[in-house]
This record gives C-alpha cells, structure tokens and sequence, in this order.
C-alpha cells in the first residue's frame, strides 16, 4: 500500500482526541486542527537487521508539512486569530521554525523567527530557504540569539518557545501516545518494547512517555540525543512531563510522572548539533533504499541510526519525526518575498 493511499485513508481529526477521551476536561483548551490521525505504522524489512523493526510515520501527520512539530502547534497556535504576530526561535535548519511558519501562515498569522547558525547541510539550506519564503526570518550570530529572541517575544502576540516545547506542547504527544496505544489494541502492530526518538528540546519524547504510561504501555522511550547536553537531558524530559501531567490533573484527569521509561542516548549525537555523523548517513541510506523514506542529518538520522542499533527482545518503533517535504517547502516567489537576512 502506497504512502499516498495511507494518506488518503486518514482524515483531519480533533487535536488531542485519544488524550479528550480520557480526559473529557480538556476539551476545554483552546486548539486549532492541523494533521491527519492517526498516522501509519509500517513494519520495516532490512536484510541487515534481523530485529522485528517498525515505523510510525508522524512525517504523514498533516496535509503541507507533517513532523513531530504538527502535534504541539495544533495545541501552541490555539485561538490566534489573523493578523497576530507569532513569534518563535531556532537554528537556521529548525523544522520547527517552519513547521510554524507554514501552518501558523495558514491560519493568517503573521510569522517572525529568529535563527542561528548551525553546520550547513543541504537539508538545513533548504529548510532555512524555506522558512524565509514563509516568515519574516532572520539569523543572527549565536551570541546575539538569546537578545534578539527577547526583542522578538516582546513584540509577539504569540510565542512559541524552542521545538514548541512547553507543557502544553507536550500535551499533543501524550495524546500520540495513547494514539499508539490504540493501533496496538487494534493489532495494527505488537506493543513495542520500545520506542526510538529524537532528543532534542525535549517535548516529543516527554509526551511519549507521559502517555505510555498513561496508556498502561511497558514501552521504553528512547531519547537518541541530537543536541548539546545543556538542553538535550532525562531532566528536561521529565520537566515537560511533569508540566504536561499537571494540566491533566487540572483538567481533572489522573496521572502521575513517578518513574517514566526513558533511556537517554548519547552514542550518535557526533560533537555538534547539525554535525553530520557516518552512522547517520549510512542510517539514512539504509532506509531511504529500502523503503523510499528520506531522513535528515540532524534529528531523525542519528535517531534511526540508534534504532538500528537496539538489540534487545521485542519490537523497536522508530518515531519518525521528519517530513521530507519540508525540503521543498519554498514557494515559487519565495526570493523575490524576503531579503536575505
């Protein structure tokens, strides 16, 4: 079956919807929608690997531009109104940055970014070139980011923080979560022993494991850090986990943090953010001959690099969390619309 045809099978759905049937008092938060659930799962068949290997396609989650990053702006742009000013962060090759230019634009939001450099690759080119044909993007020297960012939030009528991950944000892959939960009793796939994912500010796998464990799942999350130890950390994880519990609770759900299965690894981060690693270009190559699914350095290539190297007992579910489509997200005018920054 075609990536296309599972495309068409799904449809726009309310944000949150696994996490509101648990949860009845979050109905009330405030949420725009945005992607297509639930999205696929695939079995992955590598001649290299003997290890039973899945894939949940979060790179499917929306009709433009799908990612991991879809889920927590269906929660972090709820209520903006056209004509506001959105502003968010990130380095020049953030998938988040465009991520919400693209669909906060497509609400009639007015989009702002200030970026960094990062070690440039042709997928962090194509996706800086793609965020300024979107938002009024600007990059400024890593040292001035934290002070142009503030300029940028005060002048903001939203803002988004690094990776749209806050609490709330969060909240959208606790519902992933329980998402995956439900394909599982549904036997689209066995309960996974554990789930691979990038690590990087953090949100995507705090809401993985918040919502294993709200699902009643065993399931492992493991976070394969892409980013630098001061941000990219098991105490973050739980940070947002925690905040993310607490909306719950106050939405009258029940939930505790306690001890969440995550497992941080270190062993593919390579030095650098952005930097790009052996493992991770044979990683991407692997998949993309098998199955046509493109990776990028960054995040989802050093993630799938460490999925491969799992070995333990049971079924391993790689989180895609990169929409290759992002690197032809560029409108056909996009240079004559922004100067270069």
């Amino acid at each position: 079956m075609s990536c296309r045809r599972r495309t068409a099978e799904t449809a726009i759905t309310e944000p949150l919807a696994p996490l509101i049937r648990r949860v009845p008092g979050l109905a009330s938060l405030p949420r725009v929608s945005l992607g297509r659930y639930p999205t696929p799962i695939e079995r992955i068949a590598l001649p290299s690997h003997r290890g039973d290997l899945w894939i949940k396609r979060d790179d499917l989650g929306a009709d433009t531009l799908g990612g991991n990053k879809v889920r927590a702006l269906e929660v972090l742009l709820g209520g903006i109104r056209p004509g506001e000013r959105v502003g968010t962060l990130g380095p020049r090759g953030s998938t988040h940055a465009l991520a919400t230019a693209i669909h906060a634009g497509r609400l009639g939001a007015r989009v702002s970014v200030i970026a960094w450099p990062q070690p440039e690759t042709s997928v962090s080119t194509a996706i800086w070139r793609a965020t300024r044909s979107h938002a009024d993007a600007r990059s400024v020297p890593m040292v001035l980011a934290p002070i142009a960012a503030m300029w940028l939030r005060m002048r903001s009528d939203r803002w988004i923080p690094l990776g749209g991950s806050s609490a709330a944000g969060t909240l959208g892959h606790v519902a992933a979560a329980l998402e995956l939960a439900e394909q599982v009793e549904a036997g689209t796939m066995p309960e996974p022993a554990r789930i691979v994912v990038a690590l990087g500010s953090g949100g995507t796998a705090a809401g993985l494991a918040l919502g294993a464990a709200l699902a009643g799942l065993s399931t492992e999350i493991v976070a394969v850090r892409v980013g630098p130890r001061i941000a990219s950390h098991a105490r973050r994880v739980r940070s947002l986990a925690a905040g993310a519990a607490a909306l719950i609770r106050a939405a009258g759900g029940s939930v505790t943090v306690g001890r969440l299965g995550v497992r941080v690894v270190h062993a593919f981060y390579g030095g650098a953010y952005g930097r790009v690693t052996t493992a991770g270009n044979a990683a991407t190559t692997t998949l993309e001959s098998a199955h046509g699914i493109r990776l990028d350095p960054t995040y989802t290539a050093k993630a799938f690099a460490g999925a491969l190297a799992e070995s333990g007992a049971g079924a391993t579910l790689f989180w895609n969390t990169f929409d290759a489509r992002a690197l032809e997200a560029v409108a056909p005018d996009a240079a004559s619309r922004h100067s270069p920054a």
